[in-house]
């Protein structure tokens, strides 16, 4: 998908922002997203720490996290609620959505817009809403960082060859 328009997120229910979220208003801004569960150890481990730096280290700038619980497997045990208790006993302070349940399957319509294989997953998009990065599995934190400071000069280059 790497190089493809971001499909718009379908989701169901936030939490942590009053408002929904989707990509057609953040263009002009990267967008992170970071997919996971809250019974998947990497998630737990690596990926939702990882986002939270992300979100921590890139708040001035214009960057914008977003967690999605993205469940396809023991539905019953990550429900919404069971979520809610997960977010506030980690601390998790950026926008996290529920996927939308998919349809005859168990993925989730998210996750299969992206074609996601598993969480932890991580998507930057660029400003113009372009996927430049699309993962999966544990990545190393410098590498994912100069990645996005570098989405993030491109708006400078651009400013500097218009002038």
């Amino acid at each position: 998908m790497k190089g493809q328009p971001a499909p718009e997120l379908n989701i169901v229910q936030w939490f942590n922002t009053t408002t929904p979220l989707d990509l057609k208003s953040l263009r002009g801004k990267v967008v992170v997203l970071h997919t996971f569960q809250m019974l998947c150890p990497g998630c737990v481990q690596h990926g939702l720490p990882q986002t939270q730096k992300i979100s921590r280290l890139f708040a001035a700038q214009d960057v914008v996290v977003i967690g999605i619980h993205t469940v396809f497997e023991h539905h019953a045990a990550m429900s919404p609620v069971s979520l809610e208790a997960f977010i506030h006993e980690y601390g998790l302070r950026f926008p996290i959505g529920v996927d939308r349940a998919g349809e005859g399957h168990a993925i989730p319509q998210t996750m299969a817009a992206y074609k996601l294989r598993g969480t932890p997953s991580l998507v930057l998009i660029d400003r113009q809403g372009i996927i430049r990065h699309h993962s999966i599995g544990a990545e190393d934190d410098m590498q994912i960082g100069a990645e996005i400071a570098l989405l993030l000069a491109e708006k400078n280059s651009g400013q500097e060859a218009a002038q």
